[in-house]
């Protein structure tokens, strides 16, 4: 397995480059970039600024590991309104063709949202409407990853949809795509069940995974903390990646990141890194 991390998890004023240079330094062999409405890396940034950055990634020896983006909370699939759908069609569909110029795999994915809670002004939907809309939507975008031959990544986040790895299981086997599958966060599973039987129920279709941590007895977002500081099993998890013959990359995503790193925050990616580099191990090895 491959050691990655988001770029959401470094300061919000360091540029892309700087990021990749700290992960890099770090000792991660990829890093996640995100796609925003605007700013350094977006819907409107020319084929040659993406270009730049896979170059530069290129140069200091790390991989773009995946291609993520928050639009999807702005822009549902499952949205009543038809142009919000619509435009969420449109971000995939240039997600798609960025990641393919940063010669990446996968792309994250939202697939939906019955509600959210940490979103007060989102729309509540009926969940069999956003099933129906999300499916729409998905089995639409297939063809176009198909094309380009990379992975839709569909996450499991706290979008009231999809709760169970049975369910998110048979969504994908029914949209039938072979580039269609599972970008696995353990983190965001604790509030619901246990990552490692998402891990073993979805075996292969999990594309991706992010690690995040989360202590259940918090109850919402400040749950999330540092690895091993929470309540995912990691060695549970590690055990059943393993067993799937899971090889790709394990990426952190340390969101928000640690308030507890109010002075020097950079010093998060390194702990970071020799955090998972333990987890990966299976423990501290002399």
């Amino acid at each position: 397995m491959k050691k990655g991390i988001s770029i959401w998890s470094f300061p919000k004023d360091m540029s892309i480059s700087d990021c990749i240079k700290l992960a890099r330094h770090a000792g991660f062999d990829g890093i996640e970039l995100a796609l925003g409405l605007e700013g350094s890396l977006s819907i409107e940034s020319s084929d040659n600024d993406v270009i730049r950055y896979r170059a530069l990634a290129e140069k200091e020896g790390i991989e773009i590991s995946s291609l993520a983006t928050d639009l999807f909370w702005s822009y549902p699939f499952t949205s009543e309104k038809s142009e919000i759908r619509e435009k969420a069609m449109s971000i995939a569909m240039k997600q798609l063709d960025i990641a393919a110029l940063l010669g990446v795999d996968t792309i994250l994915v939202v697939p939906g949202a019955v509600g959210v809670d940490f979103i007060p002004s989102s729309e509540i939907v009926d969940y069999d409407v956003a099933y129906e809309r999300a499916f729409k939507a998905i089995k639409e975008l297939s063809k176009y990853s198909e094309e380009k031959k990379i992975f839709l990544g569909l996450e499991n986040v706290w979008n009231k949809f999809l709760l169970s790895p049975l369910e998110m299981k048979n969504f994908i086997d029914n949209i039938g795509s072979p580039y269609v599958g599972s970008y696995l966060d353990v983190g965001n599973v604790i509030y619901i069940g246990y990552p490692e039987q998402w891990v073993k129920i979805l075996g292969k279709h999990i594309k991706k995974v992010h690690f995040k941590d989360y202590r259940r007895d918090v109850g919402n977002a400040a749950g999330f903390v540092d690895l091993l500081s929470g309540d995912v099993n990691f060695p549970a998890v590690i055990e059943n990646l393993t067993n799937i013959g899971y090889n790709g990359y394990i990426i952190a995503e340390m969101i928000p990141p640690s308030p507890f790193y109010k002075y020097y925050p950079e010093q998060l990616i390194y702990n970071t890194s020799k955090t998972m580099d333990t987890i990966l191990k299976g423990g501290i090895k002399e």
